[in-house]
């Protein structure tokens, strides 16, 4: 995710995304005037980017495939729930 000057870390072994997961909801749902909605865009696209690449290395890895999947399918339910509030 983000580091403490604002830069994004690229997320790269599948724990990176599973617990960056984690922390974007955790972003996403805290409330007041920080994270501004422009940070946590930034942040959903970041992730979005770094898991399509991800997901594009691995193609060919069955089991790791299978992983980054999951991830883009909680993704995908988050993004929902996103447009239902």
């Amino acid at each position: 995710m983000f580091d403490k000057t604002g830069e994004w870390i690229p997320l790269q072994s599948f724990d990176d995304f599973d617990n960056g997961l984690s922390d974007l909801i955790d972003l996403w749902s805290s409330t007041g005037r920080s994270p501004t909605k422009t940070v946590k865009k930034a942040a959903l696209a970041h992730f979005k980017a770094d898991l399509e690449a991800a997901t594009l290395e691995w193609a060919d890895n069955k089991a790791k495939s299978k992983k980054y999947a999951a991830i883009a399918a909680e993704l995908a339910e988050f993004e929902e729930a996103l447009q239902d509030v």
